[in-house]
C-alpha cells in the first residue's frame, strides 16, 4: 500500500503532458483505452438519473369526440375557468401538470382516458 500512495503522490505533480504520456504508455503496454472508459462512466450516470425520476408531466394529446367532457376535466384538475380551459383543449398538445408525483399523473391520464382524451406523461 504504501507503493500506491507513492505512486499516486508523483502522479499529482506531474504537468499535463507528462500525465498525457503516461496514460499514452500504460493504453500501450497494457492494450487498454482511456477513453472508452471516461465514455462508459458518463453513460451509467445518465442511466441512473432515468431511474431516480420522480417528477412527471402530464399532457394533452389530443381531446377526441367528447371535447366538452375534456374541458370539464381540465377545469377540475387545473381549476381554470371556461375560457381557458377550452384554450387549453382547443390548442392540444398543450402541458396540464407539471412536476408532478408519478402516482398523481397516473390518476390525471386516467380522468382523461375515461372521457376519450389522449394524454401523455413525461
Amino acid at each position: 500500500m504504501a507503493d500506491i500512495a507513492k505512486m499516486i503522490e508523483e502522479i499529482k505533480g506531474m504537468t499535463v503532458l507528462e500525465l498525457n504520456d503516461l496514460v499514452k504508455a500504460i493504453e500501450t503496454e497494457f492494450g487498454v483505452s482511456a477513453a472508452a472508459m471516461a465514455v462508459a462512466a458518463p453513460a451509467a450516470g445518465a442511466a441512473a438519473a432515468v431511474e431516480e425520476k420522480t417528477e412527471f408531466d402530464v399532457i394533452l394529446k389530443s381531446a377526441g369526440a367528447e371535447k366538452i367532457k375534456v374541458i370539464k376535466v381540465v377545469r377540475e384538475i387545473t381549476g381554470l375557468g371556461l375560457k381557458e380551459a377550452k384554450e387549453i383543449v382547443d390548442n392540444a398538445p398543450k402541458t396540464i401538470k407539471e412536476a408532478i408525483a408519478k402516482e398523481a399523473a397516473d390518476e390525471i391520464a386516467a380522468k382523461f382516458k375515461e372521457v376519450g382524451a389522449e394524454c401523455e406523461i413525461k
